[in-house]
């Protein structure tokens, strides 16, 4: 379908469009799902990435679910991501789960959901405390300064490697690799900017530092095991199902980028929003134990911390009232179907005692849900915890400064004060 005339100043390509702000782009998506069928969008072609040909933009909670359902017509492969990836990157480091179908996605999930099962998330509950009260001890010595450096960016990255059985010295490592493999354009960057070949080149050398990392511990694991996340997924299990090596790199890119960007974000944003609405922080302190569930649950949901995921047809489809035809694609924005305003009473408002909440900011149901939900959700009440009660004062100090993509709905920097 053609840009309707009605929303012709909408380029959700451009990354202009995402440099505004968040409001703006929030009554641009309320423009887009007004309209009776999804918008097309044209891409450009990006020497050794794509060919450039375009998205339908699935902007409606309804059409979202629909599609995160019907994995067998909404296609993740070859690539669930923007841009998309070349087919030589998987075929020499391994596909992604986010980029599989079953049934290679079911067999991978099957062996990787041992990490966050409720016996392993019990088991490292209190390694999350731990991490949280040295956290909070480090803020109270050093003073205030960017939340995002103290505090969101160190407890997951602390929390995955912890689990993993990363050393201690190599964190700060693996996260300057984290920051460097999702500068690649397109997520942190212009898609048409001079520095798209330096980014992706820069994005592959972190790819391939990082999976040489585990399979060093992937090996000294099937060797020497130890009670850590690592050994479990390189030994076979009752099944004898385990991960090559190649899985299990492509698996600790994934566990790194959304483990770690999804708390990060939610609890920079967070913290933004307590402040900026103390009559909700009042709200939740009141009863924290019974109410930071949903708390959670509203702060992902007006946030969506990961902004949007792709699919590509398999067959034609009507959705909307629109014939999809097999080989196009979709991209799936989570975050405008969470201001859905057929869905949610006053979407623009937070509100943490919001019941229901069927949000998709773990993306939407389905065979993609989000694995590492449960464990976010564990991170989050845990931290924020430990800072209200122990800083009762915090409060973020001005704007912050918003990270340029348009896949990670990110904070690079947020001052703040106790």
């Amino acid at each position: 379908m053609a840009l309707d005339s009605a929303v012709a100043d909408i380029d959700l390509v451009s990354m202009e469009f995402w440099g505004r702000p968040p409001a703006e782009r929030h009554a641009d998506f309320a423009r887009l799902r007004s309209l009776d069928s999804p918008v097309f969008f044209p891409e450009p072609r990006i020497p050794l990435v794509r060919a450039g040909k375009g998205f339908y933009a699935l902007v409606r909670h309804a059409d979202v679910q629909i599609a995160s359902r019907n994995a067998k017509v909404f296609s993740s492969e070859p690539a669930a991501t923007s841009p998309e990836p070349p087919p030589w990157l998987a075929a020499v480091f391994g596909t992604p789960m986010v980029n599989m179908d079953d049934p290679r996605h079911a067999r991978l999930r099957r062996i990787v959901s041992r990490a966050f099962s409720p016996k392993m998330l019990s088991k490292i509950e209190a390694d999350i405390q731990v991490t949280a009260t040295r956290i909070v001890d480090d803020v109270l010595a050093s003073g205030a300064d960017d939340f995002v450096e103290q505090v969101a960016a160190r407890l997951p990255i602390h929390v995955i490697c912890a689990m993993m059985g990363v050393p201690e010295k190599l964190r700060p490592y693996v996260l300057d690799r984290i920051d460097a493999m999702t500068e690649y354009s397109g997520v942190r960057g212009s898609l048409l900017h001079p520095r798209t070949l330096r980014l992706l080149a820069g994005n592959l050398k972190a790819i391939v530092d990082l999976h040489r990392l585990v399979a060093r511990l992937g090996r000294d694991r099937l060797e020497k095991p130890a009670d850590d996340l690592v050994s479990a997924l390189v030994n076979a299990n009752v099944d004898g199902e385990r991960l090559s090596v190649k899985e299990l790199g492509s698996f600790f890119d994934l566990l790194l980028v959304a483990g770690n960007e999804t708390t990060r974000n939610a609890l920079a944003h967070g913290l933004k929003l307590f402040t900026d609405h103390p009559d909700q922080r009042s709200v939740l302190l009141e009863d924290y134990e019974a109410r930071i569930g949903g708390a959670i649950e509203e702060i992902v949901r007006y946030v969506s911390p990961i902004i949007q995921f792709r699919r590509t047809l398999t067959e034609d489809y009507e959705l909307s009232g629109h014939a999809l035809k097999a080989g196009e694609k979709v991209v799936l924005f989570y975050l405008a179907a969470n201001r859905d305003e057929d869905v949610f009473t006053d979407p623009d408002t937070f509100d943490i005692t919001r019941s229901p909440n069927p949000h998709v900011g773990f993306g939407g149901p389905g065979p993609h849900l989000c694995l590492g939900a449960n464990l976010a959700r564990m991170e989050l009440k845990i931290m924020f915890r430990e800072l209200f009660t122990r800083l009762p004062e915090i409060r973020t100090t001005g704007e912050p400064e918003l990270l340029l993509s348009n896949f990670d709905n990110g904070v690079v920097r947020q001052p703040f004060t106790f």
